[in-house]
């Protein structure tokens, strides 16, 4: 798969230096992905889940939230934001 844009995933780990590992190893593993369908998506990170058209990730553990579009037909996944834990939660981002 192809993720636009690691950039947003780095300007994160600048604000918050302890998600870098496990956002890096995210988009390692994401890029490396044949998903087609939300299920294998969730084969691979079963926390996964749909939230409107947006496929949301928890990362370190649920301290932050990934928030993506994945176009499964493209090959796409589009970076739509990384939060907080509370940032996500006051659901801005929707």
């Amino acid at each position: 798969m192809r993720v636009i844009s690691k950039k947003w995933l780095r300007e994160f780990w600048e604000r918050h230096a302890d998600a870098k590992g496990p956002l890096e190893t995210w988009h390692a593993v994401a890029k490396a992905a044949k998903w087609q369908k939300l299920l294998d998506v969730q084969k691979t990170y079963s926390s996964a889940e749909a939230v409107n058209q947006f496929t949301v990730f928890n990362i370190k553990g649920n301290t932050y939230r990934l928030i993506v579009k994945i176009e499964y037909e493209l090959r796409m996944i589009y970076v739509h934001c990384v939060l907080t834990h509370a940032e996500y939660d006051k659901g801005g981002w929707k």
